[in-house]
């Protein structure tokens, strides 16, 4: 038989064992990973539509993540048995790092995406269907992947936004919603008067069937709010289901306005002031 045969017979009888650890270490590490993933994938599992969305798009991470665990086991132990055999893996070696560094300048924005889109994910900062804030855009998610968000915004414009851009997000659409409502009334007109209107108009809206399903808490009258050369400013305060303040907040203000005519109560001005949510603003990975 031809010496090299010898040679390598001799070399994997030498170095066989250690080949076969270094093969069953990859092994092992490749099954712990298929199930961490897999854990991952089970955590994000309910019954619910929101979170079966949410389990489609960690299943999505989860194999983006095994298959580049994957690779990098089949590297490294592919670079152990060469140098068990004796080649010479540092030029290999020095090629993949130099490539490696070039892949990851040229993609550093798609790595920062990636990334943040796996935070996204995973904390469940937001969903499909969810109404947020971002970026000074408030919209509807139509579209979440690993790389950008899809939104669709009050104007009807569809806007994406890379997940790298992504910082703080408010998700309006968590838990309840609430919105402060002003109404300013002459400095002449007797506040107590107008406060006890209020309070009428409040407890009334509170027990009204039509509208009691979509309150959370409220409305409640919270007093004087401030006062200005345009008059006093009384506040009210409601919290709703999710997304409906607008629509109570608008029945509230015409019932206000109706009661306070009524009693011949000049109305100033009667606004809107701000619109808060449930869920507390969420960060960015």
């Amino acid at each position: 038989m031809p010496e090299s045969f010898y040679h390598w017979m001799q070399v994997v009888g030498a170095r066989g064992p250690r080949i076969g650890v270094t093969v069953i270490l990859a092994i092992v590490a490749a099954r712990i990973l298929r199930a961490l993933t897999s854990r991952l994938v089970e955590l994000a599992k309910t019954q619910t539509r929101s979170a079966q969305m949410r389990e489609a798009q960690t299943r999505t991470l989860a194999g983006l993540v095994y298959g580049l665990g994957i690779a990098l086991i089949i590297i490294f132990a592919f670079l152990e048995v060469l140098h068990e055999l004796g080649f010479a893996i540092t030029p290999i070696t020095a090629v993949a790092t130099l490539a490696s560094l070039s892949l990851g300048f040229g993609a550093q924005h798609l790595v920062k995406d990636l990334i943040n889109g796996f935070f996204i994910v995973l904390e469940d900062q937001y969903v499909v269907g969810d109404l947020i804030r971002v970026n000074n855009e408030v919209g509807k998610v139509e579209h979440i992947t690993l790389r950008r968000t899809v939104i669709r915004n009050g104007e009807g414009a569809r806007v994406s936004i890379p997940n790298g851009l992504i910082g703080m997000v408010a998700n309006l659409s968590r838990d309840w919603s609430q919105m402060l409502v002003d109404v300013t009334i002459p400095t002449a007109e007797a506040v107590g008067r107008a406060l006890a209107i209020l309070e009428k108009v409040c407890g009334d809206f509170r027990i009204d069937p039509d509208w009691s399903p979509a309150l959370v808490d409220g409305p409640r009258v919270l007093g004087i709010e401030s006062l200005t050369l345009d008059g006093t400013i009384l506040r009210m305060i409601l919290k709703t289901a999710v997304l409906r303040q607008d629509d109570v907040a608008r029945e509230l203000r015409r019932r206000v306005k109706l009661a306070l005519e009524q009693a011949h109560i000049l109305v100033s001005n009667t606004q809107r002031v701000e619109l808060i949510s449930g869920a507390a603003a969420a960060g960015g990975g």
